[in-house]
């Protein structure tokens, strides 16, 4: 990546409203790299960062965002105020879905990694895994949601008071309020790009979303019962 690149696009919508078909088809577009949540994981030295973020200490976003070209999703979605006053001439798309769609999607996918059990105990402690939650989980559950994302009147409020938020901020010719089924269109006339003669990206759903759910908390219910397991083994042992 360029040091000399920094973002030209900003993602202010939560996950789970087409964030990574929106990062595909950034890329497509010419404005890539950009960053998204499975970036967390392959840039792992970026993580003190986000945490430090976390903690609400200064950081230092010109120097964090440089060499990619476009933003969205969490971690960065939390800090497109930051992310708008560092790069003022960066256009901001707002992904917005149904409500009740979102929040039955995210309630089945990212909700269980970062506020289920055993997943939010176990898997803070795992190398390479644990990047996602320690970027968004305190943030996402207490800053973001309350602690009460599990009220959905609630919930659903907040999320309205995030997407009015970023309209009422972002000057209106540098922002797209976007759904994704609505394809490249309005997306490509906002940036002043052609239109690719190909299909809009359809990604991570929510199905494909589920089986990665069901692997962690796989994994940390052998974490977690590792010890039971070896416990019970080695009195077996004792007895015998």
């Amino acid at each position: 990546m360029s040091d000399e690149v920094h973002p030209q696009v900003i993602g202010a919508g939560w996950g789970r409203t087409g964030t990574s078909s929106l990062k595909l088809a950034l890329e497509r577009l010419g404005f890539g790299p950009c960053h998204h949540m499975e970036e967390v994981v392959r840039h792992r030295a970026d993580v003190p960062v986000w945490e430090a973020a976390v903690r609400g200490e200064p950081v230092d976003w010109r120097a964090l965002m440089r060499g990619w070209r476009a933003s969205c999703d969490f971690p960065s979605a939390f800090y497109w105020r930051e992310l708008h006053r560092t790069f003022p001439d960066a256009k901001v798309v707002l992904t917005v879905r149904d409500p009740d769609r979102w929040y039955d999607s995210f309630a089945a996918t990212i909700y269980p990694l970062s506020g289920g059990f055993p997943s939010r105990v176990v898997v803070p402690w795992l190398p390479v895994v644990s990047a996602p939650l320690r970027v968004t989980g305190a943030r996402m559950l207490q800053h973001v949601f309350g602690g009460e994302f599990e009220d959905r009147a609630a919930t659903l409020r907040r999320l309205a008071a995030w997407n009015d938020e970023v309209r009422a901020t972002v000057p209106a010719e540098q922002l797209l309020v976007f759904d994704v089924r609505e394809g490249w269109a309005p997306l490509c006339a906002f940036l002043g790009v052609p239109v690719p003669d190909e299909p809009f990206p359809r990604v991570n759903d929510k199905a494909a979303f589920q089986r990665r759910v069901r692997i962690v908390n796989a994994i940390s219910w052998s974490v977690l019962l590792a010890p039971v397991v070896a416990a019970v083994a080695l009195l077996a042992w004792a007895l015998s």
